[in-house]
């Protein structure tokens, strides 16, 4: 998501509210056929909220700036022949050091519900910033995978109630294959011209700490501090 360019805004955009922010993300997929088959192979090593959980950590790492204190998370297995220990649905809440909170939600299989699948949400002392994608983008199906990374809108809610409230537009919106290729051609660039990814390394190993932890927790039912 750090190189799509309306996630990028929206970062940006989440960065002008103040501190401290409360950032809710989800993804719930409704799956069934080959994708839920497709689930179903990756949940044989990992959970929703790992393998989807470490890009929306990530951004909420760069929305806050802040250090990820602690994390805390719940999950539910509702379908029988999963791997033993394993959970389809899962929910994670992480504390920042600036007392920043945010939560993520992901859930996959037959029977998600497609009632308010898709929330990118931040809150700040200022307003708030949230992609409408839903409003904007007619019958979108959850398992439609090039609706995941989507915009469309980000709505910027004014916390003074005097300005009015303003949409940005998003045009041009790469699809999910472009915007792998996107990722594949930043590394490339740093192949070719000796940038430094040490920063890009160290946000990846922390939103997988943050993401492992919440898994942690879900099996040991407690909180972990990081």
């Amino acid at each position: 998501l750090r190189h799509h360019p309306a996630w990028t805004q929206f970062i940006a955009e989440a960065r002008k509210l103040g501190k401290p922010l409360v950032m809710r993300m989800n993804l719930n997929q409704q799956s069934s056929g080959d994708n839920w088959q497709t689930h179903r192979a990756l949940m044989q090593t990992c959970s929703p909220i790992v393998d989807c959980g470490v890009h929306y950590v990530d951004v909420m790492c760069l929305m806050t700036g802040s250090r990820p204190k602690r994390v805390s998370a719940i999950g539910a297995r509702l379908a029988d022949d999963l791997v033993p220990g394993m959970y389809n649905y899962g929910q994670l809440q992480v504390t920042f050091a600036d007392g920043s909170v945010g939560w993520y939600e992901a859930g996959w299989g037959p029977m998600m519900s497609e009632t308010a699948f898709f929330v990118k949400d931040v809150v700040g002392p200022k307003g708030s910033v949230s992609i409408v994608m839903a409003e904007t983008a007619g019958n979108v199906k959850s398992d439609d995978i090039n609706a995941h990374t989507k915009t469309n809108q980000i709505l910027w809610h004014h916390a003074d109630m005097k300005t009015p409230d303003t949409r940005i537009d998003m045009t041009d919106e790469p699809s999910h294959d472009d915007l792998c290729e996107r990722e594949q051609r930043y590394l490339l660039k740093a192949i070719r011209e000796n940038i430094d990814l040490t920063d890009h390394m160290n946000d990846a190993v922390k939103s997988l700490k943050i993401v492992m932890a919440a898994d942690r927790s879900i099996h040991e039912g407690q909180v972990v501090t990081l």
